[in-house]
């Protein structure tokens, strides 16, 4: 990932405690990756309400994926065009894009093992200001 990495992940009080319903948009691969997904990081209390939208877009990306595996399985990943010139099949580019959004959205999510190695806990509500004396 190129830019600037992001700090650290905090769970806190404003965490979910149950994992919500997966939107009626998602289907089939996707809706399984949500209730995986969301049953991890509302276990580990990183899963917020403002989490679900960065949840969806993640969970979108993997059915994508899985479908553009199953397209190229079927079809393989040249083509044909009219005049008989050998190109890419569509579905790799498709298969990169989604892989390319899972990594990005499952970082932020704090599903990759380098954003899990930069989350914390808060222990308790209470800041603890004392190294500011």
């Amino acid at each position: 990932m190129k830019g600037r990495k992001p700090g650290t992940i905090t769970a806190g009080a404003d965490a979910l405690q149950r994992v919500p319903s997966p939107p009626s948009s998602l289907t089939g691969t996707a809706r399984k990756e949500w209730k995986l997904a969301a049953r991890i990081l509302v276990a580990r209390r990183h899963l917020t309400t403002a989490d679900l939208g960065a949840l969806e877009s993640y969970c979108v990306a993997i059915g994508m994926r899985d479908d553009a595996r199953q397209t190229l399985k079927a079809f393989g990943g040249m083509t044909y065009t009219a005049g008989a010139l050998i190109k890419q099949h569509p579905a790799v580019g498709i298969l990169k894009s989604a892989l390319d959004a899972c990594a990005r959205f499952g970082a932020e999510l704090g599903l990759s093992p380098v954003s899990r190695s930069r989350v914390t806990t808060l222990e308790s509500d209470a800041d603890d200001l004392s190294h500011l004396d």
